[in-house]
């Protein structure tokens, strides 16, 4: 009794919010179904690293002397040494991304980059909010609308925030059914969303499937070669999908990995949300910054759309811009959506999927870009 009577008394404030945090998670993960995989580890893990005492956490205890938390020791060997998880993790998502919609629209990889534009604002914002640089860029980066990229730029930049930057980033993917319909409709006209678009599928041979992912690699690691370990194991996933002889390590790679390193992700970086380092001003600044990087992002992809059909005789449908992030395939169905509202004969899918999957190789090479950017400027 007079352990819990103790345990009681050494619970602040800050403990109490980030408990409530974590039960939002929670909350948004098992009612909601918003990212469960990531959000229900992440909300459990928040309210167990902020236990007073916490047996999660490296500690040192009368009697015993230095005892080794599991959360801790997570975090430190897979995260902040090697940034394994986030790593690991793009080789199941390559393993489950089919190229084929992208390679037979090539005018998709402009989308993917013009969707990144959210970065960059992000970026400026922060430090003009006073942000230094590296967690300026960390911050930046949400924008990518990539949790993986994320978590490993802020972690390779040895940002403060990385707790609040990985909240950000996947409480707003979750919610992008929510937030692009808004902006989207900002910046566009009810005529424009009913441009439709005929798709006349290419054929994709296997052998360009198959040297795609090599190719692509060759290119970020000359263009930003601290993108090599992102786009590598991105492209190495969907080359074992592509090869065709590696049927079970496809399935593996895309479904037991992807799920275990998921699973171990969420509850690893909660270590980053711990009370003191997450209850703080700055978090709220990161959650705004966040979301206005979300809205540039789907901004920017529109507006180069409509750019675009000032000098093209088939017009594109702007809201395909939209699905330039990398939220796959949330952003895709969210335009297919919105077409079909508009008008229920306009099928924007396909174009929709080309973009989305070119986002996500524009948000691990804008990863890449910043981190090489950083480090010519420190």
């Amino acid at each position: 009794m007079d352990f819990l009577v103790e345990g009681i008394r050494l619970i602040t404030w800050q403990d109490l919010v980030m408990y409530g945090i974590g039960a939002l998670l929670i909350y948004l993960a098992i009612v909601k179904e918003f990212e469960p995989a990531l959000l229900l580890p992440m909300g459990f893990g928040a309210i167990l690293v902020n236990l007073p005492l916490s047996g999660a956490i490296n500690q040192t205890m009368a009697g015993i002397g230095n005892v080794t938390g599991i959360v801790e020791w997570l975090f430190e060997v897979t995260i902040e040494t090697s940034e394994a998880l986030p790593l690991l993790l793009f080789i199941g998502i390559g393993a489950m991304i089919d190229f084929g919609p992208l390679l037979s629209n090539p005018q998709m990889f402009l989308f993917g980059a013009a969707a990144q534009f959210g970065i960059f604002f992000a970026l400026s914002l922060s430090t003009l909010l006073g942000f230094d640089l590296k967690d300026a860029a960390s911050i930046g980066i949400i924008g990518a609308a990539d949790g993986p990229t994320s978590i490993l730029v802020s972690q390779v930049l040895h940002s403060k925030y990385i707790g609040a930057i990985a909240v950000a980033a996947y409480s707003y993917m979750a919610l992008v059914p929510i937030v692009q319909p808004i902006a989207i409709r900002l910046v566009t006209t009810e005529k424009e969303r009913k441009i439709k678009m005929r798709y006349n599928p290419a054929g994709v041979s296997k052998k360009a499937r198959v040297l795609f992912p090599i190719v692509v690699t060759i290119v970020a690691g000359l263009v930003a070669p601290m993108s090599v370990s992102l786009v590598g194991f991105l492209m190495f996933g969907n080359l074992i999908k592509e090869s065709g002889v590696l049927a079970n390590l496809t399935k593996t790679a895309s479904n037991e990995l992807a799920n275990l390193i998921t699973l171990l992700l969420g509850i690893t970086i909660s270590f980053s949300m711990r009370s003191e380092y997450f209850v703080v001003k700055e978090t709220l600044l990161i959650m705004g910054i966040g979301l206005l990087a979300f809205v540039f992002d789907t901004i920017g992809g529109v507006v180069f759309a409509k750019i675009l059909n000032l000098f093209t005789k088939n017009k594109i449908n702007p809201m395909i811009g939209a699905a330039g992030i990398s939220a796959f395939p949330m952003s895709a169905r969210v335009v297919q959506k919105m077409g079909l509202k508009e008008d229920c004969t306009n099928h924007l899918l396909m174009f929709a999927v080309g973009a989305n999957v070119a986002g996500q190789i524009g948000s691990v090479v804008a990863g890449g870009v910043i981190l090489n950017l950083i480090q010519k400027f420190l």
